[in-house]
């Protein structure tokens, strides 16, 4: 078979625009792969081309509007690939990786962080439409302005957690605090009340009601 092109979505949220990325796939003779959050996989999409006789796949890594991670982590994953699929070699357009790339794992990655809250924003479609992209910015300036980094509050934009109507959702733990509608004008305060001074912003706050466990 001739090598087949992959449309490789960067960004967390670029599921979200699946539809119009399987007809820009079908238009091109293209297939699409995520990085991160998204079906299939990477890796997933590399191992069905090989299997259906692939010598050589050329990776297209689609441009993010907001954050993703640097393009090195695509040859990072692609390299892991490569190096446990020997037979099929892979492009990252327009370089070929080598397998010699960074792995997956360091010893830098070892540890558990010890940060003391971590922040979790939904990215899932409502909220990624209600723009949870400039909450998620918001927050990290406000963080940086006062000179937190990712030991102190880990930031992390997730899938759907579900409450939609208060969109956009963040979720603050382990205090187990969870917020809606969070604006970027909302960021400052969630950072220098709660994160920083202790006490949740009662303004943006939602209740939580934890179902009683059952026992058969």
């Amino acid at each position: 078979m001739s090598s087949p092109v992959v449309i490789v979505a960067m960004a967390v949220d670029t599921v979200n625009d699946h539809a119009a990325l399987a007809e820009l796939a079908e238009v091109t003779g293209a297939s699409v792969a995520y990085l991160q959050h998204g079906e299939p996989s990477l890796v997933a999409e590399l191992s069905r081309l090989a299997a259906q006789g692939a010598a050589r796949v050329r990776l297209v890594r689609l441009p993010a509007a907001g954050a993703a991670p640097a393009r090195s982590w695509l040859r990072r994953v692609a390299a892991h690939w490569v190096r446990e699929h020997p037979g099929t070699e892979v492009e990252v357009v327009a370089s070929a990786v080598t397998g010699r790339e960074a792995p997956l794992r360091s010893e830098a990655w070892e540890d558990v962080p010890g940060f003391r809250h971590h922040v979790l924003v939904c990215r899932g479609p409502r909220c990624s439409a209600l723009d949870s992209a400039a909450t998620t910015r918001a927050l990290d300036a406000a963080l940086n302005e006062r000179g937190l980094g990712d030991d102190d509050v880990l930031i992390t934009q997730t899938g759907c957690l579900f409450p939609c109507n208060h969109a956009p959702v963040v979720a603050v733990h382990p205090d187990d605090v969870w917020y809606g509608p969070v604006t970027e004008s909302d960021a400052g305060a969630i950072v220098d009340e709660h994160l920083i001074a202790g006490h949740p912003v009662d303004r943006l706050r939602r209740p939580r009601i934890i179902a009683e466990r059952t026992t058969s």
